[in-house]
């Protein structure tokens, strides 16, 4: 399928698809006037690729476990394995943010917000 139709069936810009491409997270071959032709079955991948980043990992994290998704899925274990560690991830920025914020708040009841403590 073409990429204005993998674009249409996921809600996915054609930019974005190209990414993915270049990244090598969605694959796709070249017909012989340079369109590219997606295979069927490309539309689950992409969705895979959206709620992945929906929840939080990046292109990257998605790519390395691409692969055995891929090869017939990743087993429960695993799956649940790379959640709660993307949760311990979030939860240590969510500490940074609330200390951070603590920093910030105590700053503001100075005299000089900006003054060495």
């Amino acid at each position: 399928m073409r990429i204005g139709k993998l674009a249409e069936m996921t809600g996915v810009s054609r930019d974005a698809l190209r990414m993915y491409e270049a990244r090598g997270l969605l694959r796709s071959d070249r017909s012989a006037n340079g369109y590219r032709d997606f295979a069927e079955g490309s539309e689950q991948l992409v969705g895979y690729i959206k709620t992945a980043q929906a929840l939080g990992f990046t292109l990257a994290e998605i790519g390395k476990d691409l692969p055995a998704l891929t090869a017939g899925g990743l087993p429960a274990s695993e799956v649940e394995i790379i959640l709660r560690r993307k949760l311990d991830e979030i939860d240590a920025r969510l500490t940074g943010l609330t200390d951070l914020r603590a920093q910030l708040a105590a700053r503001l009841e100075l005299v000089c917000p900006l003054a060495k403590v």
